[in-house]
């Protein structure tokens, strides 16, 4: 009798164990269970086709150009538009700090708006949309105000026109990876839809930072006063003096649109399959 009461005892620790340990799982699978990049791209899971890897990497890397252009029409667009919108409706000198945190705020703005927006007319919106569009907003926030500081130092060197393009890539990917970090360390306890900084996380935020990066760079092609004769981009984003307001936002969308997207599209063949931010 006493040996059979022990091994009930034992029995019924082991499942309260059991439990015990089940439920935080529990937890976060539930919320772990749609992947979400830092973009807000719902990530596929990867399976199999046909038994072949290779199959399954050719697949994988040509899904991820659809996503690529939800990115570029919902926040990328919008980002260098209104950065745009803002430098040209404040009154603050170029060099000022107003004039940098008007701009950052504005390209913030745009990227929240874009992303919330393209959201409802997809007709996804819920709160995890917000909660992602905050995240975006704040590493925004971090890269759009430092744009023009850095331009203008760099310019103030008067270095070559790509050796600006290359500073102001180098600077703004840190400083977009900066911003993100710092909101995931902010708003992971309290919102379900911002994961706390991992080592995971981490790798892939950076690679997002860097086509950020690419985007900010690009956008240096739109300024036509500087090393005109240099600025392989003038033709295609250059603002000039005389353009529109919605003519200049319009460029500048643009600038932002096709630098994040040739630093994507290269992201997309050379990455494999689960291994790029945007899977």
């Amino acid at each position: 009798m006493i040996s059979r009461r022990i091994a009930l005892c034992l029995v019924g620790a082991v499942a309260g164990s059991a439990n015990a340990i089940s439920a935080p799982t529990a937890v976060v699978s539930q919320r772990g269970s749609v992947p979400v990049s830092p973009w807000g791209v719902e990530k596929s899971t990867l399976g199999t086709r046909g038994g072949a890897d290779v199959a399954v990497e050719s697949f994988k890397k040509s899904s991820r150009f659809e996503p690529t252009l939800d990115v570029i029409l919902s926040k990328l667009f919008p980002a260098g538009f209104f950065w745009q919108l803002a430098s040209m409706l404040t009154d603050a000198d170029a060099s000022s700090a107003k004039f940098a945190l008007t701009t950052g705020l504005g390209e913030a703005t745009g990227v929240l708006a874009g992303h919330v927006l393209y959201s409802l007319v997809k007709g996804g919106y819920s709160k995890s949309v917000l909660e992602t569009a905050l995240l975006l907003a704040t590493g925004t926030f971090c890269s759009g105000t430092s744009w023009q500081p850095v331009v203008n130092a760099l310019q103030s060197m008067d270095l070559p026109f790509f050796a600006v393009f290359a500073g102001t890539f180098i600077f703004c990917t840190f400083a977009f990876n900066f911003g993100l970090r710092v909101a995931r360390n902010l708003y992971s306890e309290n919102m379900e839809a911002v994961d706390e900084p991992t080592w995971a996380n981490g790798k892939s935020d950076f690679h997002l930072s860097m086509t950020i990066g690419a985007a900010t760079a690009f956008f240096v092609g739109t300024d036509s006063a500087y090393r005109s004769g240099e600025n392989f981009l003038l033709n295609i984003v250059g603002i000039n003096d005389g353009d529109s307001l919605i003519k200049a936002c319009l460029l500048a969308g643009l600038s932002t649109s096709l630098g994040f997207g040739v630093a994507q599209t290269l992201f997309n063949i050379l990455f494999p399959a689960g291994k790029c931010w945007i899977d």
